[in-house]
């Protein structure tokens, strides 16, 4: 990924934090900019394959593949806001609404070019549920993660399980 792309994304932003809005606007541009990432797209049978396309003080970006039935779990971003787009095929994300004890789970497909932003206390799960198709979508943070708490959807709401830091995945 070209730095000069991703600087003209968030030309506005650059020695600051970036919010939900302007991270939208960084997975769009990136998404629009196929050439950039297509080949880099890989598949694991065992897990979701990610690659770190870009990070610097201010976000970072992921580009990520899912095969059917992957997914991640009930999670949050460790303070981080965050955006993503989906490039190929389509998602689904789940999330609570309402009190985490009496919420309601909520679940809506993001499909190809459709954008969800969000901030720094967003906790949700994100699925391929398609049965023998693949999706591809591009992720933004600001600031980069630095952790990230999974939970677990109980009748009681969401139980937390564990933080994984950074280095649990960065190095992937």
């Amino acid at each position: 990924m070209s730095t000069t792309t991703i600087r003209r994304a968030v030309r506005a932003s650059q020695a600051g934090l970036l919010g939900a809005r302007q991270l939208a606007d960084v997975v769009r541009h990136v998404a629009a900019s196929q050439a950039d990432w297509l080949t880099r797209v890989r598949l694991n049978p065992a897990g979701r394959w990610y690659e770190q396309l870009h990070i610097d003080d201010s976000h970072e970006v992921w580009l990520i593949s899912w095969l059917p039935g992957q997914e991640t779990g009930f999670h949050d971003h460790g303070g981080a806001a965050g955006a993503f787009t989906v490039v190929l095929g389509a998602l689904l994300e789940s999330r609570l609404v309402g009190p985490s004890a009496s919420g309601q789970v909520i679940a809506k497909p993001i499909r190809p070019g459709a954008a969800r932003s969000f901030g720094p206390r967003y906790i949700h799960n994100v699925r391929n549920t398609a049965v023998a198709s693949l999706a591809v979508s591009v992720h933004a943070y600001s600031p980069p993660l630095s952790a990230m708490t999974r939970y677990e959807l109980t009748t009681s709401g969401l139980v937390p399980l564990g933080t994984e830091a950074a280095t649990a995945w960065s190095a992937a």
